[in-house]
This record gives C-alpha cells, structure tokens and sequence, in this order.
C-alpha cells in the first residue's frame, strides 16, 4: 500500500486480502455482487410480491372503461303453475301452466357527469404512482442485497481475523509457558496470556455467530446461500459529482417523490369525480322478450315485446352526501399535497445524509488502511524488543489487541464504504438494473398494462392464471 486513495483500486486491494481467505476453494461457484444483485431482482419474494400487487392496479383501468361500454343481461325464467279460478257463475276453472320468459337488455350510458373519463384518467395515474412504487421497492431490494453480501464478506474476513488472532494468542501462551519454565517471566504473564486467549476464543465464537446470521439473511434476500464471494465494487462513477447535484437528483428523480406526485393528481381527480355526482346523466335501454303459458283468464297465451327507452335523470338533492363526499375529496387532495412536500424532504435529507456518510467511508477506510499498517509495524517491534527483555508480554499482547481491533475497524469500514455508495445511488433514484448494468432482463410494467388495457372480456390472466 504505497498510496492512500478513497477510490475503488485500495477497496478491492484490501477485500481481495481480507475478505476471500475463509471462502470456499472452488472458483467455478464464486459469485460477484452483480449476479447476487441479478439474482435479487429476479427472484426475491417481496419484490415479486410488489410486482404482483401493480399487475392488479393495472386492472384498474379496464374496469374504468367499462364504464363508456355496453351492459348487456340476458334473463331466462320459467316454472310451474297451478291456476284455480272462480268464475261468476260458481263454476271453477283450473289449468296447469308452465310460463316461462325470456329476455335481452342492453345498456348505454351516454353522459353521467364525465365521471367514467375522471374515473379513467384516476386509474391511469395510480397506475403511474404503482409503477413508481414498484421501482421505490426494488432499489430497497438491491440495496438489501448489497448489505447482505457485504455482511457476509466482512463477517468472513472478520471470522478469518480472529482465528489468525486466536493462532497467535496459542503461540503466545506456548510461548510465556516455555518461558515460565524456564524462570524468565512470572505467573502473572502466563494468566494475562491465558485470559487473551480466552477473550479471543469467545471473540472468535462471536465473529462465527455473526457470519451464521448474515448467511441466513443472504439466503433471505437473494435466494440461495453465499458461496465463494468476490471483492465488492463501489459505484462512485455512477453517483453526482456535487451534494448540490444529488439533492436536486433527489427530490426530482426519487420514485417516492413521483410517485406522491401522481398520488396528488389521482386525489385531484377524484374531486371532479364527486362532483359528477351533482351533474345529469343520460342513458340508452334496449330490450326484447318473449313470453308463454300466461294465465289464459288474460286472453292471450303468449306475449313478445320490445322497446328503446331513453332516460334523463337530474339530480335536485341527494341527501348531501355528494356535496360531502366532494368536500372529502378536496381534504384528501390537500393531504396528499402535504404528504408530497414530507415525501420530498425526506428526500432531501436521505440524500444529504447519503452523500455525507458516503465521503465520511472514504475517510474512515483510508485511517483504518493507515491504522493497520501502523499497528503492524508496531507490534512486530514490540515482539522484537520483547525478546531482547525490553517489554512485557502484557504489551505484545495489548499490541496484538490493537492490531486485531484496527483490523476490525478496517473491516466494517470496507463495507460501510461500498453500502454508503449504494445507499447514494438510491438516495437518487438510480439503483436499478440498467444503471448498473445487471445481467438480467428489466421488469416492464408497461407490458402488462397494455395487454390489459383494452380487455373487454376473459378471466385468465396474460400469464395463464
């Protein structure tokens, strides 16, 4: 390490030391962020879920154009019947009849407020703001993938940090027992090195636990267990080059900001869709039956009709439930314009805190590098001077204490820096598949919406359910 730089050449230099040394041997089975990423987006069970949930918005808008089609209902009655009739001149007549119907209505609406356009232009922006949530949801996936895979490569280093420490507090123990055999340390230097090795034995233990629970969660997130894992890349050159830049990214190009935007428009739609309510409706019936077998004290034993029936309804007063219903809309579009302007500082300041923690695990991983390396050197001095008599076991100890310590903190810091640089990427709305270039295909919601979109008719889904 001959320079200290914060870019992406001194991260994978020191994860290829620290990180791979406890992986499994095989490179055939190793796998790299990139295609643990690909294999989230494919397959992870809540992102698939949020998936499902817009397939079923995008229904929403064939059953809004419903509304400007045809209602046809088709009726068919038919029975027994049993008819005793006392006539005036005290004679009785009876007959058993079996009546049946049947008829054909059709429906047009013609005009009913615009309530089917503004129901329709509502379902088309909730629509959007799903498409969007969508996209909200799986940068939260990938962005769960990064830290699960970056989990499990610091915990593996961290694992493969305290068996070295372990190895070396045994040797050290060997080491001050030999010594106490001889006359040339004390008891007390052999109890300090049992007590390290012991604190090192639990530490190690801990490390293993850690590393157990980040492998369950990888399995979790991306879907199958962590083999061979390759060094993690940042993603500096996809980010903003200024904190200026990213707020503006933010609070313009966050799917959660668009997506309370569209909320917005669909609110404000649905005001002018209670108000159709209060606006006349004009309608078109048409309808044919035929009928036979009628009580024969009618005359007739069989009837055919048929009509067209224009209807014009005006509504005077309903109670005040649309004038209600129309101030309700009003409130819930005031809300949603509130909740736009939450939504948007929460993005700004996700954005500032991303960019700050990002240039902060720059920092932290050039000292850690920097702490390393000089707690290296210093106790390679302190075990020299420990043999020529000069210093303690208890200081090669506490040297080799603050060594394993810097090398922990070197390792949190590797991966606070590549989940930092994820967490930016996210804070402006680009984590997906094609700024990272995944080797996977790309959702498209829109494929969907277009092949449901105009359905007049079918119960299978476009995917065979």
């Amino acid at each position: 390490m001959t320079r200290r730089r914060s870019g992406v050449g001194p991260v994978l230099a020191t994860w290829t030391t620290l990180a791979l040394s406890c992986a499994l041997p095989s490179a055939a089975t190793a796998e790299a962020l990139p295609e643990a990423l690909a294999k989230a987006y494919q397959t992870n069970p809540q992102l698939n879920a949020e998936r499902a949930r817009q397939r079923a918005t995008d229904e929403n808008v064939p059953q809004a154009l419903a509304g400007y089609r045809p209602q046809l209902v088709a009726s068919l009655s038919a029975g027994l019947q049993s008819v005793r009739n006392l006539l005036p001149n005290n004679t009785i007549q009876t007959a058993d009849l079996k009546p049946w119907v049947i008829g054909v209505t059709v429906t047009q609406t013609l005009f009913n407020g615009f309530r089917t356009a503004n129901n329709v232009r509502a379902a088309e922006l909730q629509v959007q703001s799903g498409r969007e949530a969508l996209r909200n949801v799986g940068q939260g996936v990938l962005l769960d993938a990064v830290t699960a895979y970056t989990n499990v490569l610091a915990n593996q280093s961290l694992v493969e940090a305290q068996r070295s420490n372990v190895a070396f507090l045994r040797e050290t123990l060997a080491v001050t027992q030999r010594r106490l055999n001889a006359g040339d340390v004390t008891p007390t230097d052999s109890a300090q090195a049992e007590a390290r090795l012991n604190r090192g034995l639990a530490d190690l233990n801990a490390a293993e636990v850690a590393l157990a629970v980040s492998q369950a969660t990888y399995a979790q997130v991306i879907g199958n267990a962590p083999s061979q894992l390759k060094p993690a890349e940042v993603v500096d050159r996809y980010l903003p080059k200024s904190r200026e830049d990213a707020l503006s990214m933010a609070i313009r190009q966050h799917p959660a900001v668009m997506a309370a935007g569209f909320d917005v428009d669909v609110a404000s739609t649905n005001i002018r869709v209670a108000e159709g309510a209060l606006l006349p409706s004009a309608s078109v019936q048409g309808s044919a039956s035929k009928s036979r077998n009628n009580d024969p004290t009618l005359g007739t034993f069989a009837e055919d009709q048929a009509s067209i029936v224009a209807n014009v309804t005006v509504p005077i007063y309903d109670g005040g439930q649309a004038a209600a219903q129309t101030r309700q809309a009003k409130e819930v579009t005031a809300q949603s314009r509130l909740v736009l302007d939450q939504v948007r500082n929460q993005a700004r300041t996700a954005a500032v805190s991303a960019w700050v923690a990002n240039e902060g695990a720059k920092i932290a991983v050039s000292a850690s590098e920097s702490e390393v390396k000089a707690a290296t050197v210093a106790l390679q001095g302190v075990q020299r001077e420990a043999a020529g008599g000069q210093r303690t076991t208890v200081d090669v100890l506490n040297s080799q204490a603050d060594l394993i310590q810097a090398k922990a903190r070197l390792i949190g810091a590797l991966r606070d820096r590549v989940i930092a640089s994820y967490t930016l990427l996210s804070a402006v709305g680009h984590l997906d598949v094609k700024t990272l270039n995944l080797n996977t295909p790309d959702y498209l919601p829109e494929v969907h919406y277009q092949q449901v979109r105009d359905a007049w008719h079918g119960l299978r889904t476009p995917s065979g359910q």
